[in-house]
């Protein structure tokens, strides 16, 4: 018996159809558990004080302390009505001439909002003083990378924050200057669950980003033993860096205030 071209076209398509229902359905009932699961990590909460061996803490950026996002920070006028903690990057000037503050979750186009605003000073900046709880990964290392490009220094003030995608930039510094009590924390990197992508090709991506990462880190002049803690760290946690790991992996080339 002879089909015709149409009953042919109509039956791939719906052999296609039903595959892809079958693929849906088995990712569903795969993560059904973790919907049906309270999710909750253990971790102590993101203010409570960090010492060796208890580091990790919960994280959630949209839920900082109230004493880490206000805007006000020492030599620098916020404009009226900023938000505790922007949704984007900002760009302020402080006092001191050369020196300027950027805050802010960093939002995917953020690299090229920097580029823009960079473009807009008559001169490179000579500090960059971060707050920020993180955000895009990729904008975070373009911004890192012009940053280096420029001989730029970065701090942190003891009040800040520079938590998940933050440190990308912060490691930019050619001299990098952390306050005592700043937080510098580090994570795994979040992906979201593919239900579309078959598995070996969601960890091919994975792969490549963290081998893009470790290169960037590595030509930052940052101990790759760094990445021991944000791989062992999922991302609704946070693991923030003690003092002495902060100068152990170079991520600070100074440690300012307190005691030494």
């Amino acid at each position: 018996m002879a089909f015709g071209t149409g009953a042919v076209i109509r039956g791939i398509l719906g052999l296609q159809v039903g595959i892809a229902l079958a693929l849906l359905a088995g990712d569903f009932f795969a993560i059904l558990p973790d919907l049906l699961t309270d999710r909750r990590t253990n971790a102590p909460a993101l203010d409570a004080p960090v010492r060796p061996g208890d580091q990790t803490r919960r994280f959630d950026p949209r839920t900082l302390p109230a004493d880490r996002v206000s805007p006000s920070r020492p030599g620098i006028q916020m404009p009226a009505g900023s938000p505790d903690m922007p949704t984007e990057l900002t760009f302020t000037a402080a006092e001191t001439p050369g020196r300027y503050l950027i805050s802010g979750e960093i939002q995917p186009g953020d690299a090229a909002r920097y580029a823009d605003w960079r473009a807009s000073l008559p001169t490179p900046p000579e500090v960059l003083v971060l707050h920020s709880p993180g955000g895009s990964v990729g904008d975070a290392l373009a911004i890192g990378r012009q940053i280096r490009a420029e001989a730029i220094d970065t701090a942190m003030e003891a009040t800040g924050v520079c938590l998940s995608a933050c440190p990308y930039m912060l490691m930019a510094g050619t001299e990098r200057v952390i306050a005592r009590g700043a937080w510098v924390g580090v994570h795994q990197h979040y992906y979201g669950e593919s239900t579309v992508l078959p598995a070996f090709l969601a960890v091919k991506d994975i792969q490549l980003s963290q081998a893009e990462v470790v290169a960037y880190l590595d030509g930052m002049g940052i101990d790759l033993r760094l990445m021991k803690h944000s791989l062992a760290t999922p991302p609704e946690d946070i693991y923030i860096l003690l003092d002495e790991e902060l100068t152990e992996y170079n991520v600070a080339t100074e440690l300012t205030g307190g005691e030494s």
